[in-house]
């Protein structure tokens, strides 16, 4: 079983709340600082306004021998709202700093490792990292470190101050404000602490669930289980809903206590200041009203304590998500790469997702010469997906090497864009116009030079078409445009972005055979001095090529013309047949 890391422990390695608060720790303490100021201020109002008040109606001449506290109450009566004003805005300004670099370390950090992210975590988990986590961080500073610091210092300054009039009545308030400030905060975390992590964790579980369960929707539909889902997704809700009531109304009782609490404390600072300073009217009376009045506004300091300590908890599991992702390691953008050639050398390359898992790739030899038409054929799982990023440097070999010009291609980085480009299975097209679209290959492109490619690609005739031309609207994932318009589209990206070596990752997929067949006609005609690397499960078209190699469970079966293997591999020759429909035995 895992050892559950200590907050200390957890707290001394963090890697993404404690390096930000050296960062901004000027912010930090100009925030406390006003906080501190904030209170103070709603205090010393309260404290002169009372002050004031009993001075004012013990004798009416005595107004004008008040002109000093009016003149306090004024300052206290502005500066509250001022410090409050500019207070909210240093700590805002402190957090959305610190919650952005958090949220940019987290989207380096997917995106350094996105291919390993999605086999080591689900969709729910990365949208519970960019919700819930970053969220509940940036609560930790404006619910849970800032307030409770400005009250801890509050706390401090208050017993500080009344054992100047009245040491044991300082101690007295030692106490009394210590169930509110140490006593509840204290219960609230054995109490509702271990209820809000574990409603962290349901509400985690509810996006795994949902988003899992959405992006399979049709198979629910299909199998007409939709219902099912709904009714099983509704039963975790509702779970959920009474952990978040069980917390309301723990919330509601402590609350009752805690005003309570401060009613005690307002009649005991009442009780003490009648004492302390007795006599009917003016004199040292004149102090009751503001020692009791002073009491009220800090209510509002010391209220929020057992709330943000209760929060504590999840905000742990938080840290602890975070810190258990990679590192993030500075891409060096200084170098620029230039490979000698575009010859792509594989030598002894062995792959697997895990260290402890079965290798995906197993000891594969293969060169690719500048200019040469390869297919890579393959069952699904049997590796091409894989190997297609290896040779874009997406993924690093476990064992061997794979290089282009003599330079490994996971050292390429985004430079890798200079000498590959890729079409995918399913293009995508965005919601802007056709001319920006294409301009995704080289923004830099003139509208000549868009023209030119889209005529190479057989879609300007049909572009010249449209109403407005290359200024056409593209409705969301490009639904007008058929499925091959899309790959034409796509093809007319690369041209544009004119790169040595184009890797087809299965293009045709979905196609009809006829279609099929004239965008491969397209692609080869368009892309003939350049290297294809051709991905696909079937034989369509690769007559067109020069090599073709097969793999199977990770490892380099035949290799060859497709003229050699028509006439002397068994294996191919039993994929034909059965490609076009033929019984081989």
């Amino acid at each position: 079983m895992e050892n559950t890391p200590t907050n200390k422990e957890l707290y001394a390695t963090d890697q993404w709340v404690r390096p930000f608060l050296k960062k901004y720790k000027g912010l930090l303490y100009l925030a406390l600082f006003l906080g501190f100021l904030t209170f103070f201020s709603a205090g010393a109002l309260m404290f002169n306004s009372g002050y004031l008040i009993s001075r004012a109606a013990s004798l009416p001449e005595n107004i004008l021998m008040i002109y000093i506290p009016i003149v306090l109450t004024r300052a206290f009566g502005i500066s509250r709202p001022v410090f409050r004003y500019i207070e909210r805005l240093v700590s805002h300004n402190w957090v959305l700093k610190m919650t952005s670099d958090l949220r940019l370390k987290l989207y380096l950090v997917l995106e350094k490792d996105a291919i390993f992210f999605k086999s080591k975590y689900q969709t729910g988990d990365i949208l519970g990292l960019l919700s819930e986590d970053i969220n509940h961080l940036q609560n930790l500073y404006l619910r849970t470190i800032f307030p409770t610091i400005i009250a801890w210092l509050l706390y401090i300054f208050i017993i500080i101050g009344l054992g100047f009039f009245s040491w044991w009545f300082g101690l007295c308030m030692l106490l009394m404000l210590g169930v509110v400030v140490f006593l509840l905060p204290l219960i609230s975390v054995l109490v509702n602490g271990a209820r809000q992590e574990k409603q962290k964790v349901s509400k985690n579980e509810l996006y795994k669930t949902l988003t899992d369960n959405i992006l399979g929707v049709s198979d629910w539909v299909f199998s007409q289980r939709g219902e099912e889902f709904v009714h099983a997704y509704e039963k975790d809700e509702a779970k959920l809903r009474e952990l978040d009531e069980q917390i309301k109304r723990f919330n509601r009782f402590r609350d009752f206590i805690l005003q309570t609490a401060f009613g005690v404390i307002t009649v005991a600072v009442l009780a003490w200041s009648s004492v302390r300073f007795p006599g009917n009217h003016g004199g040292a009376a004149n102090w009751i009203a503001a020692f009791a009045l002073t009491v009220f506004p800090l209510i509002d300091a010391f209220a929020p304590l057992p709330d943000a300590a209760q929060e504590a908890n999840i905000y742990k599991d938080s840290i602890k998500r975070l810190n258990d992702l990679p590192e993030v390691t500075q891409k060096n953008q200084e170098a620029v790469l230039i490979p000698a050639n575009t010859e792509i050398r594989i030598r002894e390359l062995s792959f697997s997702y895990d260290q402890t898992a079965k290798n995906v790739l197993e000891n594969l030899t293969l060169n690719i010469q500048p200019k040469e038409k390869l297919a890579i054929l393959g069952r699904s799982g049997s590796g091409k997906s894989t190997l297609a990023s290896l040779i874009r440097g997406d993924l690093r070999p476990k064992e061997g090497s794979i290089t282009l010009g003599g330079i490994p291609t996971a050292d390429f980085d985004d430079q890798i864009t200079k000498a590959i480009g890729v079409i995918h299975q399913a293009p995508y097209l965005f919601r802007t116009t056709i001319i920006n679209n294409v301009r995704l290959g080289r923004e830099e492109a003139t509208e000549e030079e868009v023209w030119q490619v889209l005529a190479s690609v057989g879609l300007k005739e049909m572009i010249q078409g449209l109403p407005d031309g290359l200024q056409t609207m593209v409705d969301e994932a490009g639904l007008r445009f058929s499925g091959g318009e899309r790959h034409r589209l796509a093809l007319a990206r690369i041209l544009l972005q004119d790169t040595p070596i184009v890797l087809l990752d299965e293009p045709t997929t979905g196609l009809d055979p006829i279609t099929e067949q004239q965008l491969l006609d397209t692609f080869f005609d368009t892309l003939a001095d350049k290297t294809i690397i051709w991905i696909t499960h079937h034989l369509q078209g690769v007559h067109m090529m020069d090599r073709v190699i097969f793999i199977e469970d990770g490892k380099l079966e035949m290799s060859g013309t497709p003229q050699e293997l028509l006439a002397e591999n068994q294996h191919y020759q039993q994929l034909y047949a059965i490609d076009r429909g033929q019984n081989k035995n």
